[in-house]
């Protein structure tokens, strides 16, 4: 009981500091792995240092962190439950230890007992949104999470410069604007809104992948992902200029074919 009442307490002193708690190897093994536990500690494995390149670690972090803040500072904060996070460079034992090959992973160690599959959070299927986190949270330790964000006033910002913009061009040209009428623009703008949804843009923008991955061991540069449930910046530019052009050579077909010239080119 005082081995636990001093691991609690350690747990709560440091959870007053820092919402998350940051732990190395033995930090971990002593207040997640070791008994006596009556708490649960939920754990994200990382890799945040910039040589590691993976920005997908950093955005996971900031939802991380909008999460582990909701919590701290809510009327229901207990000694019941804690975020924590393993870096990679500060707890590679940790890794190799869970047999873990990849960042950014979320797990979640009950109070007692071993984690089993369901305490590992499905970031693939689902993201890593604060609110997807804490639903997951609530499943495995009935513990309820209202996620509250800090203002963000950027969108707002955007879509008032563009409104702004596209106002001032219409004032600016209001003796002139058959552009509107233009079929042609039109038409290239909804390719590019098509191209840049078919070719996986948006995956790109709630997801956050990196452009490429370069492996640290031999240096080699992957442009496509290894996985069919992952993706690469780089990959869905690919995409983007394969549709392009096969969108290009339908419309150059199309107009040597209906084109007045020698029957010869147009074939």
């Amino acid at each position: 009981q005082n081995l636990l009442a001093e691991k609690v307490e350690q747990l709560m002193e440091w959870s007053s500091r820092r919402s998350v708690i940051r732990m190395n190897g033995d930090k971990f093994r002593r207040f997640v792995k070791a008994p006596p536990r009556n708490y649960s500690v939920i754990v994200m494995f990382t890799a945040l240092q910039p040589q590691r390149q993976c920005s997908v670690c950093r955005q996971a972090n900031e939802e991380y962190q909008v999460l582990a803040n909701s919590w701290r500072y809510s009327s229901a904060f207990s000694n019941k439950l804690f975020f924590t996070i393993v870096d990679y460079d500060e707890g590679a034992d940790v890794f190799q230890q869970l047999n873990m090959n990849s960042a950014p992973t979320f797990m979640h160690f009950p109070p007692k007992g071993k984690p089993k599959r369901a305490d590992t959070f499905d970031l693939q299927r689902i993201g890593f949104a604060a609110e997807q986190l804490a639903k997951w949270i609530a499943d495995r330790t009935d513990v309820h999470i209202r996620v509250f964000r800090p203002p963000n006033y950027s969108g707002t910002i955007a879509l008032a410069l563009l409104v702004s913009l596209v106002g001032g061009l219409l004032y600016l040209r209001r003796n002139n604007l058959e552009f509107i009428y233009n079929k042609t623009g039109w038409a290239m703008a909804a390719l590019c809104v098509v191209f840049a949804m078919t070719s996986g843009q948006m995956w790109n923008h709630i997801r956050g992948p990196p452009y490429a991955h370069k492996n640290p061991q031999n240096g080699q540069v992957s442009y496509i992902h290894g996985s069919s449930q992952a993706q690469f910046v780089a990959e869905s530019h690919i995409i983007l200029l394969l549709n392009a052009a096969i969108t290009m050579g339908m419309v150059l077909l199309n107009e040597a074919a209906t084109s007045k010239g020698d029957v010869g080119k147009r074939r």
